[in-house]
């Protein structure tokens, strides 16, 4: 079976999502290709900087989002031995109208964009239906193929692929793209633990002790914890009563709730890639989000990098894709748009792995450096550099003016 649409978006996560709203509203023909049945799933990335809150305010959907069940981060930072707390990010610094990182389950947040994107007539979300690779005619991508969860297989033809499905994707590989990796001193290991009526604020930041690293998330009923190891060290073969033993010494605050990890079933792995591709495209087919460039957790911007690819992409390609097919000198705009500000963020989250978590790793230490800690307590205005990069981004991408909507109402389904 082979059907035909303007352009195929690969990958319902962010990137994708926010793409095939954004060229729905320009009245491109957009098809998005999800290969699970829903969003829920645990552990995905579930920040919302400042920059995509300004966006979803832009798009109309700022009073839905606020409606959402969230909690709200307005800085970041490590313990000191002293009791307290170096200010690495403080986002209360920047001059915006949400000035903080809004910590949302990333399957509300999709659901929002998914129900927006299906009241516009061009657009077309399938779920259960997984890329299996690409459509080619005379050197150029002219579509993907793609199986259904009930095993039926096609092919859909079209002016571009977007390839938005994360940091092992299946278009990139197909396409030959092969991104350049940067070293990474370690993984994650994610698990949830009960919120309790008292917990104190304290409980929020980095824990560093003894090699260990860990960082809980605040969510409205449950904390999401990211306890980070050496790369390459496989924690199932130490089992659940180590494992059990390790958060308690790095979160004695939790040490009461351990037991609700039952077996290491309820930690899940993330294999942690920093990496970046030095060509985004070939002729037909451009990759944007972790496709393009994976991100390190670190400062949680996976999702503020995509969603400014998606916006920059949209913004770029919605007029050459009305015309017909974009032209790979269309397609290299979006990363020579996007990829300072990628290299700046990258480059912070590798100076963060070097002087904070590898030394934590290796046991030198148990937080940053004293000469990082001296100079942000000297000088505390330097908290804004960081929580712009995170918060922000070198370059804000703001929503095309085909794509701006007034303010929807939040409804009781929210």
């Amino acid at each position: 079976m082979t059907e035909r649409t303007g352009c195929v978006v690969i990958g319902g996560g962010p990137a994708g999502m926010v793409t095939g709203l954004l060229l729905a509203r320009a009245g491109v023909e957009v098809t998005v290709l999800e290969k699970h049945a829903d969003f829920l799933r645990d552990f995905r990335g579930d920040t919302v900087h400042p920059s995509t809150l300004t966006l979803l305010d832009e798009l109309g959907l700022g009073e839905k989002f606020d409606a959402l069940p969230h909690s709200e981060m307005r800085s970041a930072g490590f313990p000191q031995e002293n009791g307290e707390v170096m200010k690495l990010a403080d986002f209360g610094r920047l001059k915006v109208a949400h000035p903080y990182v809004a910590m949302v389950p990333q399957w509300d947040f999709l659901d929002l964009l998914a129900e927006s994107a299906r009241k516009e007539p061009t657009f077309v979300q399938r779920m259960e239906t997984e890329c299996t690779g690409l459509v080619r005619e005379r050197g150029r991508v002219v579509g993907v193929t793609y199986r259904t969860a009930a095993g039926e297989t096609g092919e859909i033809r079209a002016d571009l692929v977007i390839a938005a499905d994360g940091r092992w994707s299946v278009a990139r590989r197909e396409a030959g793209l092969v991104p350049r990796e940067y070293d990474c001193p370690f993984d994650v290991w994610w698990f949830r633990l009960s919120r309790e009526e008292g917990d104190v604020d304290s409980m929020l930041l980095p824990q560093m002790r003894d090699r260990r690293f860990a960082i809980p998330l605040p969510r409205p009923d449950f904390f999401q914890i990211a306890y980070l190891g050496p790369k390459g060290d496989d924690l199932r073969k130490q089992g659940i009563e180590a494992f059990r033993e390790n958060v308690r010494e790095i979160l004695p605050g939790f040490a009461g709730r351990v037991p609700e990890l039952k077996t290491m079933d309820d930690v899940k792995f993330l294999d942690v890639r920093l990496n970046l591709l030095k060509k985004w495209h070939v002729d037909g087919l451009l990759c944007i989000g972790d496709a393009a460039h994976a991100m390190s957790p670190v400062g949680g911007v996976g999702i503020n990098l995509a969603v400014q690819d998606a916006v920059a992409a949209a913004t770029l390609l919605a007029e050459p894709l009305r015309r017909g097919r974009p032209r790979e000198a269309d397609l290299a705009k979006v990363r020579a748009r996007r990829l300072l500000p990628t290299l700046l963020v990258q480059g912070l989250q590798r100076v963060l792995h070097g002087t904070v978590v590898r030394q934590v790793m290796a046991g030198r230490r148990n937080g940053p450096p004293a000469a990082m800690i001296k100079l942000f307590a000297r000088f505390p205005r330097l908290s804004y550099v960081p929580a712009r990069l995170l918060g922000l981004g070198l370059r804000p991408e703001h929503a095309p003016a085909f794509a701006r909507r007034a303010m929807e109402p939040a409804s009781r389904s929210y």
